[in-house]
Protein backbone atom coordinates (compact mmCIF):
# COMPACT_ATOMS: atom_id res chain seq x y z
CA UNK A 1 0.00 0.00 0.00
CA UNK A 2 1.38 3.37 -1.05
CA UNK A 3 1.79 6.42 1.15
CA UNK A 4 -0.09 8.24 -1.67
CA UNK A 5 -3.25 6.80 -0.12
CA UNK A 6 -3.28 9.67 2.31
CA UNK A 7 -3.25 12.25 -0.51
CA UNK A 8 -6.39 14.25 -1.23
CA UNK A 9 -6.94 12.68 -4.66
CA UNK A 10 -7.39 9.22 -3.17
CA UNK A 11 -10.13 10.22 -0.74
CA UNK A 12 -13.82 9.87 -1.51
CA UNK A 13 -15.19 13.27 -2.48
CA UNK A 14 -16.83 14.59 0.66
CA UNK A 15 -19.60 16.27 -1.32
CA UNK A 16 -20.31 12.97 -3.05
CA UNK A 17 -20.68 11.05 0.15
CA UNK A 18 -21.55 7.38 -0.22
CA UNK A 19 -22.53 6.78 3.38
CA UNK A 20 -19.20 5.24 4.39
CA UNK A 21 -16.53 7.00 6.39
CA UNK A 22 -13.11 7.05 4.69
CA UNK A 23 -10.43 4.99 6.39
CA UNK A 24 -8.16 8.04 6.64
CA UNK A 25 -8.66 11.76 6.13
CA UNK A 26 -6.25 14.23 4.52
CA UNK A 27 -4.62 17.40 5.78
CA UNK A 28 -3.49 19.65 2.92
CA UNK A 29 -4.22 23.00 1.31
CA UNK A 30 -7.70 21.83 0.28
CA UNK A 31 -8.42 20.46 3.76
CA UNK A 32 -6.64 22.75 6.25
CA UNK A 33 -6.42 21.79 9.89
CA UNK A 34 -4.28 23.18 12.74
CA UNK A 35 -3.87 20.45 15.33
CA UNK A 36 -2.26 22.56 18.05
CA UNK A 37 -4.89 25.30 17.80
CA UNK A 38 -7.66 22.68 17.84
CA UNK A 39 -6.40 20.70 20.83
CA UNK A 40 -5.53 23.82 22.87
CA UNK A 41 -9.25 24.44 23.47
CA UNK A 42 -9.57 21.28 25.59
CA UNK A 43 -8.30 20.13 28.97
CA UNK A 44 -8.26 16.90 30.94
CA UNK A 45 -8.66 13.41 29.55
CA UNK A 46 -10.68 14.51 26.54
CA UNK A 47 -7.41 15.86 25.10
CA UNK A 48 -5.87 12.38 25.08
CA UNK A 49 -9.03 10.70 23.80
CA UNK A 50 -9.32 13.20 20.94
CA UNK A 51 -5.63 12.81 20.04
CA UNK A 52 -5.96 9.01 20.01
CA UNK A 53 -8.92 9.36 17.65
CA UNK A 54 -6.90 11.68 15.40
CA UNK A 55 -4.04 9.15 15.31
CA UNK A 56 -6.45 6.42 14.22
CA UNK A 57 -7.98 8.42 11.35
CA UNK A 58 -5.29 10.86 10.18
CA UNK A 59 -1.80 9.37 9.61
CA UNK A 60 -0.50 12.76 8.48
CA UNK A 61 -0.95 14.10 12.00
CA UNK A 62 -0.22 10.85 13.86
CA UNK A 63 3.38 11.63 14.97
CA UNK A 64 2.50 15.14 16.17
CA UNK A 65 -0.65 13.89 17.90
CA UNK A 66 1.33 11.11 19.62
CA UNK A 67 3.82 13.58 21.08
CA UNK A 68 1.09 15.92 22.30
CA UNK A 69 -0.80 13.00 23.85
CA UNK A 70 2.26 11.86 25.80
CA UNK A 71 2.70 15.37 27.20
CA UNK A 72 -0.87 15.40 28.48
CA UNK A 73 -0.68 11.86 29.87
CA UNK A 74 2.30 12.92 31.99
CA UNK A 75 0.11 15.63 33.52
CA UNK A 76 -2.49 13.07 34.63
CA UNK A 77 -2.56 9.99 36.80
CA UNK A 78 -3.70 7.23 34.43
CA UNK A 79 -0.73 5.21 33.07
CA UNK A 80 -3.15 2.94 31.17
CA UNK A 81 -3.78 5.74 28.70
CA UNK A 82 -0.22 5.34 27.46
CA UNK A 83 -0.91 1.74 26.47
CA UNK A 84 -4.06 2.80 24.60
CA UNK A 85 -2.06 5.48 22.82
CA UNK A 86 0.64 3.03 21.71
CA UNK A 87 -1.96 0.54 20.43
CA UNK A 88 -3.70 3.25 18.36
CA UNK A 89 -0.41 4.49 16.86
CA UNK A 90 0.93 1.03 16.04
CA UNK A 91 -2.40 0.02 14.47
CA UNK A 92 -2.26 3.01 12.13
CA UNK A 93 1.37 2.28 11.28
CA UNK A 94 0.54 -1.35 10.44
CA UNK A 95 -2.40 -0.31 8.27
CA UNK A 96 -0.03 1.85 6.22
CA UNK A 97 3.21 -0.18 6.23
CA UNK A 98 4.82 1.99 3.51
CA UNK A 99 3.84 5.26 5.12
CA UNK A 100 7.14 5.31 6.99
CA UNK A 101 5.58 6.48 10.22
CA UNK A 102 8.41 6.60 12.75
CA UNK A 103 8.27 4.06 15.62
CA UNK A 104 6.55 5.42 18.69
CA UNK A 105 9.78 4.98 20.67
CA UNK A 106 11.43 7.60 18.42
CA UNK A 107 8.73 10.15 19.16
CA UNK A 108 8.33 10.09 22.93
CA UNK A 109 8.87 7.65 25.75
CA UNK A 110 7.33 7.48 29.18
CA UNK A 111 9.87 5.83 31.41
CA UNK A 112 8.94 2.98 33.69
CA UNK A 113 9.91 5.04 36.72
CA UNK A 114 7.05 7.50 36.05
CA UNK A 115 4.59 4.63 35.64
CA UNK A 116 5.72 2.96 38.88
CA UNK A 117 5.63 6.20 40.85
CA UNK A 118 2.18 7.08 39.51
CA UNK A 119 0.81 3.64 40.38
CA UNK A 120 2.27 3.92 43.89
CA UNK A 121 0.70 7.35 44.42
CA UNK A 122 -2.64 6.10 43.11
CA UNK A 123 -2.58 3.13 45.47
CA UNK A 124 -1.78 5.35 48.45
CA UNK A 125 -4.55 7.79 47.52
CA UNK A 126 -7.08 5.01 47.12
CA UNK A 127 -6.19 3.48 50.49
CA UNK A 128 -6.52 6.86 52.16
CA UNK A 129 -9.95 7.54 50.64
CA UNK A 130 -11.24 4.06 51.46
CA UNK A 131 -10.15 4.43 55.08
CA UNK A 132 -11.94 7.78 55.29
CA UNK A 133 -15.11 6.20 53.89
CA UNK A 134 -15.00 3.38 56.45
CA UNK A 135 -14.46 5.87 59.28
CA UNK A 136 -17.38 8.07 58.23
CA UNK A 137 -19.59 5.04 57.69
CA UNK A 138 -18.92 3.76 61.21
CA UNK A 139 -19.71 7.22 62.60
CA UNK A 140 -22.93 7.44 60.51
CA UNK A 141 -22.27 11.01 59.36
CA UNK A 142 -24.36 11.28 56.19
CA UNK A 143 -22.74 14.38 54.75
CA UNK A 144 -19.24 13.01 55.30
CA UNK A 145 -20.20 9.66 53.78
CA UNK A 146 -21.63 11.42 50.71
CA UNK A 147 -18.45 13.43 50.25
CA UNK A 148 -16.30 10.33 50.72
CA UNK A 149 -18.19 8.51 47.96
CA UNK A 150 -17.91 11.59 45.76
CA UNK A 151 -14.14 11.80 46.33
CA UNK A 152 -13.71 8.11 45.54
CA UNK A 153 -15.79 8.58 42.38
CA UNK A 154 -13.54 11.45 41.31
CA UNK A 155 -10.43 9.41 42.10
CA UNK A 156 -11.49 6.34 40.13
CA UNK A 157 -12.50 8.53 37.22
CA UNK A 158 -9.07 10.16 37.16
CA UNK A 159 -7.29 6.77 37.03
CA UNK A 160 -9.61 5.37 34.35
CA UNK A 161 -11.66 2.93 36.48
CA UNK A 162 -15.05 4.10 35.22
CA UNK A 163 -17.15 1.25 36.62
CA UNK A 164 -15.90 1.89 40.18
CA UNK A 165 -16.33 5.63 39.68
CA UNK A 166 -19.96 5.20 38.60
CA UNK A 167 -20.61 2.89 41.56
CA UNK A 168 -19.43 5.48 44.08
CA UNK A 169 -21.22 8.39 42.39
CA UNK A 170 -24.53 6.53 42.43
CA UNK A 171 -23.93 5.27 45.98
CA UNK A 172 -23.62 8.86 47.19
CA UNK A 173 -27.30 9.35 46.25
CA UNK A 174 -28.35 7.48 49.40
CA UNK A 175 -26.66 10.11 51.55
CA UNK A 176 -27.81 13.27 49.78
CA UNK A 177 -29.61 15.61 52.16
CA UNK A 178 -30.62 18.39 49.72
CA UNK A 179 -31.76 18.82 46.15
CA UNK A 180 -28.44 20.49 45.31
CA UNK A 181 -26.58 17.35 46.38
CA UNK A 182 -28.73 15.26 44.01
CA UNK A 183 -28.11 17.66 41.14
CA UNK A 184 -24.35 17.58 41.80
CA UNK A 185 -24.41 13.77 41.79
CA UNK A 186 -26.32 13.68 38.48
CA UNK A 187 -23.92 16.16 36.87
CA UNK A 188 -20.92 14.08 37.98
CA UNK A 189 -22.47 10.95 36.47
CA UNK A 190 -23.29 12.79 33.23
CA UNK A 191 -19.70 14.00 32.92
CA UNK A 192 -18.50 10.45 33.45
CA UNK A 193 -20.91 8.98 30.87
CA UNK A 194 -19.98 11.61 28.27
CA UNK A 195 -16.29 11.01 28.87
CA UNK A 196 -16.92 7.28 28.34
CA UNK A 197 -19.20 8.02 25.38
CA UNK A 198 -21.74 5.78 27.09
CA UNK A 199 -25.03 7.29 25.94
CA UNK A 200 -27.51 4.63 27.07
CA UNK A 201 -28.09 6.09 30.55
CA UNK A 202 -27.72 9.80 29.84
CA UNK A 203 -31.46 10.38 29.48
CA UNK A 204 -32.06 8.78 32.90
CA UNK A 205 -29.75 11.14 34.77
CA UNK A 206 -30.88 14.17 32.77
CA UNK A 207 -34.44 13.40 33.86
CA UNK A 208 -33.38 12.94 37.51
CA UNK A 209 -31.51 16.25 37.55
CA UNK A 210 -34.30 18.10 35.77
CA UNK A 211 -36.92 16.71 38.16
CA UNK A 212 -34.83 17.83 41.13
CA UNK A 213 -34.48 21.41 39.93
CA UNK A 214 -37.16 23.71 41.40
CA UNK A 215 -39.84 24.94 38.96
CA UNK A 216 -39.33 28.36 37.39
CA UNK A 217 -42.34 29.70 39.30
CA UNK A 218 -40.47 29.30 42.58
CA UNK A 219 -37.42 31.16 41.30
CA UNK A 220 -38.96 34.50 40.34
CA UNK A 221 -37.72 36.35 43.42
CA UNK A 222 -34.49 34.38 43.67
CA UNK A 223 -32.04 35.63 41.06
CA UNK A 224 -29.21 33.46 42.36
CA UNK A 225 -31.32 30.31 42.27
CA UNK A 226 -32.61 31.20 38.81
CA UNK A 227 -29.04 31.59 37.55
CA UNK A 228 -28.14 28.21 39.06
CA UNK A 229 -31.07 26.57 37.31
CA UNK A 230 -30.08 28.14 33.97
CA UNK A 231 -26.49 26.97 34.44
CA UNK A 232 -27.52 23.38 35.12
CA UNK A 233 -30.17 23.41 32.37
CA UNK A 234 -27.57 24.42 29.77
CA UNK A 235 -25.46 21.38 30.64
CA UNK A 236 -28.51 19.11 30.63
CA UNK A 237 -29.47 20.38 27.15
CA UNK A 238 -25.95 19.71 25.85
CA UNK A 239 -25.85 16.22 27.39
CA UNK A 240 -29.27 15.42 25.90
CA UNK A 241 -28.19 16.73 22.50
CA UNK A 242 -25.01 14.63 22.47
CA UNK A 243 -27.07 11.57 23.38
CA UNK A 244 -29.50 12.24 20.49
CA UNK A 245 -26.59 12.84 18.12
CA UNK A 246 -24.98 9.53 19.08
CA UNK A 247 -28.26 7.72 18.40
CA UNK A 248 -28.70 9.36 14.99
CA UNK A 249 -31.73 11.43 16.09
CA UNK A 250 -30.40 14.53 14.32
CA UNK A 251 -33.54 16.66 14.51
CA UNK A 252 -33.84 16.17 18.28
CA UNK A 253 -30.11 16.80 18.64
CA UNK A 254 -30.38 20.11 16.76
CA UNK A 255 -33.35 21.21 18.87
CA UNK A 256 -31.49 20.45 22.11
CA UNK A 257 -28.25 22.13 20.99
CA UNK A 258 -30.16 25.25 19.94
CA UNK A 259 -31.77 25.48 23.40
CA UNK A 260 -28.37 25.71 25.10
CA UNK A 261 -27.90 28.81 27.24
CA UNK A 262 -24.94 31.22 27.24
CA UNK A 263 -21.43 29.79 26.85
CA UNK A 264 -20.54 30.85 30.40
CA UNK A 265 -23.09 28.33 31.73
CA UNK A 266 -21.02 25.47 30.33
CA UNK A 267 -18.25 26.32 32.80
CA UNK A 268 -15.67 23.48 32.84
CA UNK A 269 -17.67 21.48 30.28
CA UNK A 270 -16.52 23.96 27.62
CA UNK A 271 -13.02 22.45 27.83
CA UNK A 272 -13.47 19.06 29.51
CA UNK A 273 -16.40 17.76 27.41
CA UNK A 274 -17.24 19.79 24.31
CA UNK A 275 -16.09 23.20 23.07
CA UNK A 276 -18.59 25.93 22.08
CA UNK A 277 -17.31 25.72 18.51
CA UNK A 278 -18.13 21.99 18.47
CA UNK A 279 -21.68 22.74 19.56
CA UNK A 280 -22.04 25.24 16.70
CA UNK A 281 -20.92 22.60 14.18
CA UNK A 282 -23.12 19.83 15.61
CA UNK A 283 -26.20 22.04 15.72
CA UNK A 284 -25.70 23.50 12.25
CA UNK A 285 -25.09 20.21 10.44
CA UNK A 286 -27.99 18.54 12.26
CA UNK A 287 -30.31 21.47 11.50
CA UNK A 288 -29.37 21.63 7.81
CA UNK A 289 -29.99 17.88 7.55
CA UNK A 290 -33.44 17.90 9.17
CA UNK A 291 -34.98 21.37 9.49
CA UNK A 292 -37.17 23.18 6.96
CA UNK A 293 -35.91 26.45 5.55
CA UNK A 294 -38.24 28.49 7.80
CA UNK A 295 -37.13 26.53 10.88
CA UNK A 296 -33.46 27.14 10.05
CA UNK A 297 -34.11 30.88 9.78
CA UNK A 298 -36.06 31.17 13.03
CA UNK A 299 -34.11 28.71 15.18
CA UNK A 300 -30.59 29.22 13.86
CA UNK A 301 -30.04 32.48 11.98
CA UNK A 302 -32.40 34.60 14.12
CA UNK A 303 -31.31 32.97 17.38
CA UNK A 304 -29.20 35.68 19.02
CA UNK A 305 -28.16 33.54 21.99
CA UNK A 306 -26.87 30.77 19.72
CA UNK A 307 -25.12 33.29 17.51
CA UNK A 308 -22.38 33.49 20.14
CA UNK A 309 -21.63 29.81 19.54
CA UNK A 310 -21.54 30.30 15.75
CA UNK A 311 -18.95 33.06 16.18
CA UNK A 312 -16.53 30.41 17.48
CA UNK A 313 -16.47 28.80 14.00
CA UNK A 314 -16.92 31.59 11.39
CA UNK A 315 -17.36 29.22 8.43
CA UNK A 316 -20.53 27.84 10.03
CA UNK A 317 -22.46 31.06 9.39
CA UNK A 318 -21.13 31.16 5.83
CA UNK A 319 -22.37 27.59 5.38
CA UNK A 320 -25.88 28.39 6.62
CA UNK A 321 -26.16 31.58 4.58
CA UNK A 322 -25.06 29.75 1.42
CA UNK A 323 -27.70 27.09 2.06
CA UNK A 324 -30.44 29.66 2.63
CA UNK A 325 -29.35 31.52 -0.52
CA UNK A 326 -29.59 28.38 -2.68
CA UNK A 327 -25.84 28.48 -3.36
CA UNK A 328 -25.56 24.74 -2.96
CA UNK A 329 -22.24 24.42 -4.77
CA UNK A 330 -20.73 26.69 -2.12
CA UNK A 331 -22.38 24.59 0.60
CA UNK A 332 -20.80 21.40 -0.71
CA UNK A 333 -17.43 23.09 -1.22
CA UNK A 334 -17.43 24.26 2.41
CA UNK A 335 -18.38 20.79 3.63
CA UNK A 336 -15.53 19.37 1.54
CA UNK A 337 -13.01 21.95 2.75
CA UNK A 338 -13.77 21.35 6.42
CA UNK A 339 -14.35 17.59 6.11
CA UNK A 340 -11.16 16.80 8.03
CA UNK A 341 -12.28 19.09 10.86
CA UNK A 342 -15.56 17.16 11.02
CA UNK A 343 -14.09 13.67 10.78
CA UNK A 344 -11.50 14.16 13.50
CA UNK A 345 -14.21 15.20 15.97
CA UNK A 346 -14.76 12.56 18.64
CA UNK A 347 -18.56 12.86 18.75
CA UNK A 348 -19.28 13.77 15.11
CA UNK A 349 -16.97 11.44 13.18
CA UNK A 350 -19.34 8.49 12.71
CA UNK A 351 -22.25 10.74 11.66
CA UNK A 352 -20.57 12.99 9.10
CA UNK A 353 -21.55 10.98 6.03
CA UNK A 354 -25.15 10.50 7.13
CA UNK A 355 -25.52 14.22 7.77
CA UNK A 356 -23.94 15.18 4.44
CA UNK A 357 -26.19 12.74 2.57
CA UNK A 358 -29.24 14.32 4.20
CA UNK A 359 -28.02 17.84 3.38
CA UNK A 360 -27.38 16.79 -0.25
CA UNK A 361 -30.86 15.30 -0.55
CA UNK A 362 -32.59 18.36 0.90
CA UNK A 363 -30.54 20.66 -1.33
CA UNK A 364 -31.56 18.73 -4.45
CA UNK A 365 -35.24 18.80 -3.47
CA UNK A 366 -35.14 22.53 -2.70
CA UNK A 367 -33.33 23.34 -5.95
CA UNK A 368 -35.84 21.46 -8.14
CA UNK A 369 -39.01 22.66 -6.39
CA UNK A 370 -39.61 25.82 -8.52
CA UNK A 371 -39.13 24.04 -11.86
CA UNK A 372 -41.51 22.08 -14.05
CA UNK A 373 -38.46 20.84 -15.96
CA UNK A 374 -34.74 21.55 -15.91
CA UNK A 375 -31.72 20.42 -17.87
CA UNK A 376 -29.56 17.97 -15.98
CA UNK A 377 -26.40 19.74 -17.19
CA UNK A 378 -27.53 23.03 -15.65
CA UNK A 379 -28.38 21.27 -12.39
CA UNK A 380 -25.02 19.49 -12.27
CA UNK A 381 -23.23 22.83 -12.70
CA UNK A 382 -25.23 24.28 -9.78
CA UNK A 383 -23.96 21.50 -7.52
CA UNK A 384 -20.47 21.08 -8.99
CA UNK A 385 -21.09 17.43 -9.84
CA UNK A 386 -20.71 15.38 -12.99
CA UNK A 387 -23.99 14.74 -14.84
CA UNK A 388 -23.63 11.01 -14.19
CA UNK A 389 -23.30 11.45 -10.44
CA UNK A 390 -26.20 13.91 -10.37
CA UNK A 391 -28.39 11.44 -12.23
CA UNK A 392 -27.62 8.75 -9.65
CA UNK A 393 -28.61 11.07 -6.81
CA UNK A 394 -31.80 12.25 -8.52
CA UNK A 395 -32.92 8.71 -9.38
CA UNK A 396 -32.31 7.68 -5.78
CA UNK A 397 -34.51 10.53 -4.50
CA UNK A 398 -37.22 9.72 -7.05
CA UNK A 399 -37.26 6.12 -5.85
CA UNK A 400 -37.57 7.34 -2.25
CA UNK A 401 -40.48 9.58 -3.23
CA UNK A 402 -38.73 12.80 -2.22
CA UNK A 403 -38.70 14.19 -5.76
CA UNK A 404 -41.84 13.70 -7.84
CA UNK A 405 -40.36 13.73 -11.30
CA UNK A 406 -38.95 11.55 -14.06
CA UNK A 407 -35.62 11.60 -15.86
CA UNK A 408 -35.56 11.99 -19.64
CA UNK A 409 -32.19 10.40 -20.40
CA UNK A 410 -32.34 11.02 -24.13
CA UNK A 411 -32.72 14.79 -23.77
CA UNK A 412 -31.04 14.87 -20.32
CA UNK A 413 -33.96 16.68 -18.71
CA UNK A 414 -35.59 16.25 -15.31
CA UNK A 415 -39.37 16.74 -15.62
CA UNK A 416 -41.80 17.14 -12.75
CA UNK A 417 -44.79 14.84 -12.80
CA UNK A 418 -47.86 16.79 -13.94
CA UNK A 419 -50.79 16.29 -11.59
CA UNK A 420 -54.32 16.92 -12.94
CA UNK A 421 -55.68 18.92 -10.02
CA UNK A 422 -59.27 18.80 -11.32
CA UNK A 423 -59.26 15.00 -11.70
CA UNK A 424 -57.61 14.59 -8.30
CA UNK A 425 -60.23 16.82 -6.64
CA UNK A 426 -63.08 14.90 -8.33
CA UNK A 427 -61.55 11.59 -7.20
CA UNK A 428 -61.35 12.79 -3.58
CA UNK A 429 -64.96 14.00 -3.71
CA UNK A 430 -66.21 10.64 -5.03
CA UNK A 431 -64.29 8.79 -2.34
CA UNK A 432 -65.67 11.04 0.42
CA UNK A 433 -69.23 10.44 -0.90
CA UNK A 434 -68.72 6.67 -0.89
CA UNK A 435 -67.38 6.80 2.69
CA UNK A 436 -70.37 8.85 3.89
CA UNK A 437 -72.81 6.48 2.13
CA UNK A 438 -71.21 3.44 3.77
CA UNK A 439 -71.34 5.10 7.22
CA UNK A 440 -75.03 6.01 6.80
CA UNK A 441 -75.94 2.44 5.83
CA UNK A 442 -74.27 1.10 8.96
CA UNK A 443 -76.13 3.62 11.14
CA UNK A 444 -79.49 2.71 9.57
CA UNK A 445 -78.81 -1.01 10.10
CA UNK A 446 -78.00 -0.35 13.75
CA UNK A 447 -81.22 1.64 14.26
CA UNK A 448 -83.35 -1.11 12.66
CA UNK A 449 -81.76 -3.80 14.82
CA UNK A 450 -82.46 -1.76 17.95
CA UNK A 451 -86.07 -1.19 16.86
CA UNK A 452 -86.52 -4.94 16.38
CA UNK A 453 -84.96 -5.60 19.82
CA UNK A 454 -82.24 -7.72 18.21
CA UNK A 455 -79.64 -7.04 20.88
CA UNK A 456 -77.74 -9.26 23.32
CA UNK A 457 -77.83 -8.04 26.92
CA UNK A 458 -74.94 -8.79 29.32
CA UNK A 459 -75.44 -11.31 32.16
CA UNK A 460 -76.73 -9.86 35.42
CA UNK A 461 -73.55 -10.73 37.33
CA UNK A 462 -71.48 -8.36 35.12
CA UNK A 463 -71.05 -4.64 35.70
CA UNK A 464 -74.42 -3.03 35.11
CA UNK A 465 -72.77 0.12 33.85
CA UNK A 466 -71.34 -1.61 30.78
CA UNK A 467 -72.65 -0.58 27.41
CA UNK A 468 -74.89 -3.09 25.65
CA UNK A 469 -73.18 -5.19 23.03
CA UNK A 470 -75.06 -4.97 19.76
CA UNK A 471 -75.22 -8.12 17.74
CA UNK A 472 -74.90 -7.48 14.03
CA UNK A 473 -75.54 -10.60 12.01
CA UNK A 474 -75.32 -11.27 8.33
CA UNK A 475 -78.87 -10.03 7.80
CA UNK A 476 -80.06 -7.06 5.80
Amino acid sequence: MDIDLIDETDFPNYSKSTGKRPAFVPVDDAHPFDLEAYISTYTGKTVVYRLIHIISICPTLAPQAFQLAVQHILQGRDPNLYQSLIIAYDTTAKTLPDAELPPHTDLAVIDQQWIDETNTKNQAERSKLEVELKTYTSNMIKESIRMAHRDLGNFYRSVGDYSSSLKHYTKSREFCTSSQHIVDMCMSVLELLLEQRNYAHIATYVFKADATLPPDAQQVAKAKAAAERERVQTKLDVATALSHLAQGAYEKAAQSFLKAGPIKNLEEWATKIVAPGDIAIYATLSALATFSRSAIKSNLLDNDSFGVYIEQEPYVRELVEAYMGNRFKTVLELLERYSTRHYIDLYLSTHVNNLVLEIQSRALVLYFQPFASIKMDRMSQAFGWTPEFLEQQVVHLIQKGEIHARVDRQNRILKAKVVDQRAELFSRAVKSGADIQSTNRKLLLRMRLQQSDLIVKPPKNQNQNQNHIDFLGDGH
